[in-house]
């Protein structure tokens, strides 16, 4: 729950935009309708002792019958009404203004401008389109309220994701190599720092190998974060070969018994041919000491590019054989819907999310956790 509420506190742009959105949706076209009063059950009537009937005595029969007493031709008067529990309560609770709120039936109208609102928060058109017919499924007709109209569209963005939030498997082979891969400024290079500290944390050996070896600034972080943490890096001069350095920092984990060997590459796009035959010669390499590695291959995703995501993850699987995600920067942006528009189109597991710098601001993905942020909700 920690995470959630910097989650929530976080994502505010794109939350704020969703549920302002929402607003002047439902009050664009709705009126304002009681709120039904809560259903108060009669009370059961409590059973009375039956009497018990002394058995009679014998009676004399008398010699003459007597004359029959005429009726009485006025009826008795009926008993006084009660007034009933749930008619007094209601008159009760009722009393002063009875609360209301603002209700729009859910038409072609709304659905198109629901359309409208989850493509502008960079959710992609087909999945606009999915979410939000399902969210009409018999509900069309319907007069909602903006709760309940919010609670659909998290359940549904929920259900998206739900397939696709998997953390990062960790196998019994040693050392599990994880290529990490994505474009300069994805926060690839602060990822791996966290993720080792987090493993670091929890028991596990690492090395870390800064092969992004024409940035100097990237090596210099990654140290930073190795100091922190208490794991080693290792780099290169700069310019030096990443397939090199990477066949050199296997064969170490492998000497010095380590459990994870993370290795950061470069993420220039400018020259896709040179950076497909870097992370290709890199496969090429560490093969020759474990043929079995890279056993994951994690894709670095800024969330602030929006729908720019979803060619960097095109791209990314053309040039490496991509086995899960990583999405940064939740905190500073109001596209977070592009995730849910990650998830729909290619189904990657998606493996952690990041809200900010601090160690930990990265946290394992939970579906319905992002989903109640993204609109606003408390999680159930």
């Amino acid at each position: 729950m920690a995470f959630f509420s910097k989650l929530k506190d976080k994502l505010f742009k794109s939350s704020s935009r969703l549920e302002q959105g929402l607003e002047a949706i439902v009050e664009d076209g709705g009126e304002e309708t009681p709120t039904p009063d809560p259903v108060i059950p009669e009370p059961e009537p409590e059973p009375q002792p039956v009497p018990e009937v002394p058995e009679p005595s014998p009676v004399p029969q008398p010699v003459e019958t007597p004359s029959p007493i005429p009726a009485d031709p006025t009826p008795a008067p009926p008993p006084p009404e009660v007034p009933e529990a749930k008619g007094l309560l209601g008159r009760l609770f009722s009393r002063g203004d009875a609360p209301s709120e603002i209700r729009r039936t859910l038409d072609d109208d709304m659905l198109e401008q629901l359309e409208e609102l989850l493509i502008a928060s960079d959710m992609g058109v087909d999945t606009a389109l999915r979410v939000t017919a399902n969210m009409a499924e018999g509900r069309y007709g319907r007069k909602l309220s903006t709760q309940e109209i919010k609670q659909l569209l998290a359940q549904e963005v929920a259900r998206v994701m739900d397939p696709v939030a998997k953390p990062m498997p960790i196998y019994a082979k040693r050392p599990q190599v994880v290529l990490v891969v994505g474009v300069n400024g994805s926060g690839k290079t602060t990822t791996i720092g966290k993720l080792a500290s987090q493993f670091k944390s929890a028991g596990k050996k690492v090395v870390i190998a800064a092969g992004d070896t024409f940035r100097a600034a990237a090596v210099e972080q990654l140290q930073v974060w190795g100091d922190r943490a208490g794991v080693p890096v290792l780099t290169a001069p700069e310019g030096s070969d990443p397939a090199s350095l990477a066949f050199d920092a296997l064969t170490r984990a492998q000497e010095d018994g380590a459990d994870l060997l993370m290795i950061d590459t470069a993420g220039r796009l400018q020259n896709r041919a040179d950076l497909m035959e870097e992370l290709a010669k890199i496969v090429r390499v560490i093969r020759k000491v474990d043929d079995t590695a890279p056993h994951n291959t994690l894709l670095v995703l800024d969330a602030t590019t929006g729908q720019n995501a979803l060619s960097q993850v095109e791209t990314f699987r053309n040039l490496a054989d991509v086995s899960g995600l990583v999405m940064t920067k939740l905190d500073g942006t109001a596209k977070g819907g592009v995730l849910v528009a990650l998830a729909d189109k290619f189904g990657l597991p998606i493996h952690a999310i990041g809200v900010g710098e601090q160690i930990d601001d990265l946290a394992p993905f939970d579906p319905e956790e992002f989903a109640a942020a993204l609109t606003g909700l408390e999680p159930t």
